[in-house]
């Protein structure tokens, strides 16, 4: 697992075209959700990311212009509660490059929302260290769907860690790379913890 502190761009520019097999990202949407999600990446981000991986699944792709696919993934966060949730959206979309039909995950994260009382039956409270966390369990889902044992993966917005965490507990591959500090440390953080967790059990 090689996990760095830097821009994406330098990051994909020292890698091969196809090295990585599969890329599984999830940039910012420019919905403003903070400083860093003010813009979309530009063309040259996809263009790179499209040269150095086989694969991709490209979270809120809906907010981007990328080719005609027929493979999306839905994952369904809120489902079936429709009060106390702010502007978040009650699923997101992803973009695949596979030739597959469209598929669901139908996991329920909340995270901590003010005015919810009571869980769902699918309910599971994880702490949030990234406002666009996701859970590790949809990464899980994601390697154990669309990659195949010994594949090298490629994250260039790492965020929380999530898929740090999944690619550990299935064995997988993983080059990440996190441009904002803070959320760099904290992932790094998340990470080592929940590798000591790990050897203990």
């Amino acid at each position: 697992m090689k996990i760095t502190n830097e821009d994406n761009m330098e990051l994909m520019s020292r890698y091969e075209d196809n090295y990585f097999d599969l890329a599984i990202v999830d940039p910012p949407y420019g919905i403003n959700i903070a400083k860093w999600d003010s813009e979309i990446p530009k063309d040259n981000f996809f263009k790179e990311l499209f040269r150095v991986s086989v694969n991709q699944i490209i979270w809120g792709a809906n907010y981007f212009n990328l080719p005609h696919s027929e493979s999306w993934i839905c994952w369904h966060k809120l489902k079936g509660l429709n009060k106390g949730l702010g502007t978040m959206s009650e699923f997101e979309l992803a973009w695949t490059s596979h030739k597959e039909k469209a598929r669901y995950f139908g996991f329920t994260y909340l995270g901590n929302i003010k005015g919810l009382n009571k869980p769902t039956p699918n309910y599971k409270m994880q702490k949030r260290i990234h406002p666009t966390q996701k859970p590790v369990a949809l990464y899980e889902w994601l390697l154990m769907n669309y990659a195949k044992e010994g594949d090298k993966i490629l994250d260039t917005h790492l965020g929380s860690g999530s898929i740090a965490l999944a690619c550990h507990n299935l064995k997988f591959d993983l080059t990440a790379c996190e441009l904002d500090k803070d959320y760099y440390e904290a992932a790094i953080k998340r990470i080592k913890h929940h590798k000591q967790q790990i050897r203990m059990f």
